[in-house]
């Protein structure tokens, strides 16, 4: 049913909705369109959201997650019933991360930041007071995925001189090769959090939570190319949220997340680039309304910002700083085209 036609799915999820919670709904409206396997349904005052993944081991595998960790935290969804494939879970509000830190000036942008961060941080904690880390496949953790995630940065050729042969494939590859010992989420791109009505920041979209290393989940917030925050002030962030139970000493943790964020701007980069190619330049009107890719040159400016920064706060990637700063000056030239 996750490949009918909306209106086919739109009616299964009533029913499911039926059967479930006992009621069906008044109205159905579609956070991210209506291609999206989320829908919002509506009972009047109240509210809930109901997901129909193509994958229905995603969807089993995300009430899963929300369940065991639902005990120890309140910055995730709470799970109100799974039927079949039909996952319903409370509303983590209307209003998500990517377009609320577009209306504040820089200073509340930094304090929304860090209620980000500190929500992903009491997620990773809450998940160390469960079994989960025996029970989620660890991810990135073969070989081939690490030698494409850092042999990705030949990308970066095409508006430079080539890589710098300072670069060490192999130390950075070695750098990335890390046991599935922290929860992570995935996939923590701004447009994957709400703000509620209490006013608090919480996470959705679990489907492909799994094991590694833990700093991947700010990465994917820290090189989301619609995410407006300077680099530097992203750093600080990350040091005054920084949980110290998670196991890690900072310094060694920050220098893993500066290797993974550089080489994650890249995969990003490489997005951009891809459609660009199939759909030409986007409007970032678009790009924020239906969460899509950042496909406009200013958020590739922003990635490259994000990159340069990042590849030189490690040794590992200090050489590839110059790389972001080519590919800046030129999607600063496609901008004022």
């Amino acid at each position: 049913m996750a490949d009918g036609s909306f209106d086919q799915r739109a009616a299964y999820i009533v029913a499911k909705a039926q059967e479930t919670l006992g009621k069906v709904p008044d109205q159905i409206t579609t956070p991210g369109g209506k291609s999206r396997s989320s829908m919002r349904l509506h009972f009047g005052e109240e509210t809930a959201i109901a997901t129909l993944r193509e994958n229905f081991r995603r969807t089993h595998l995300e009430a899963y997650v929300l369940e065991k960790l639902g005990p120890h935290c309140d910055d995730i969804p709470r799970v109100l019933g799974v039927n079949d494939d039909v996952l319903f879970q409370s509303d983590t509000g209307e209003t998500r991360l990517s377009r609320e830190i577009l209306e504040h000036e820089v200073g509340d942008q930094v304090e929304l930041a860090a209620e980000a961060c500190a929500a992903i941080f009491r997620i990773h904690a809450a998940a160390r007071q469960t079994d989960l880390a025996e029970m989620l496949p660890h991810l990135g953790s073969n070989r081939d995925w690490i030698i494409n995630l850092v042999g990705s940065v030949e990308a970066l050729q095409a508006y430079s001189m080539g890589i710098p042969k300072e670069f060490d494939f192999v130390a950075v590859a070695e750098r990335m090769d890390q046991p599935g010992r922290q929860f992570l989420k995935w996939d923590c791109r701004a447009g994957n959090a709400a703000i509620g009505n209490d006013g608090f920041v919480r996470w959705f979209d679990f489907e492909y939570a799994g094991l590694r290393h833990g700093g991947e989940d700010f990465a994917w917030l820290i090189a989301d190319e619609t995410w407006p925050i300077a680099p530097d002030k992203m750093a600080d962030v990350m040091i005054d949220t920084f949980d110290h139970g998670a196991g890690y000493d900072i310094a060694d943790y920050l220098d893993y997340l500066s290797v993974y964020v550089t080489l994650h701007a890249v995969q990003r980069l490489k997005l951009i680039q891809k459609e660009v190619k199939k759909r030409g330049w986007l409007s970032k009107t678009r790009v924020i309304k239906y969460d899509d890719a950042g496909v406009h040159p200013d958020y590739a400016r922003q990635l490259c910002r994000v990159g340069a920064y990042y590849a030189g706060q490690s040794k590992l990637t200090a050489p590839l700083a110059r790389n972001f700063e080519a590919a800046g000056r030129a999607f600063r030239a496609i901008a004022e085209g």
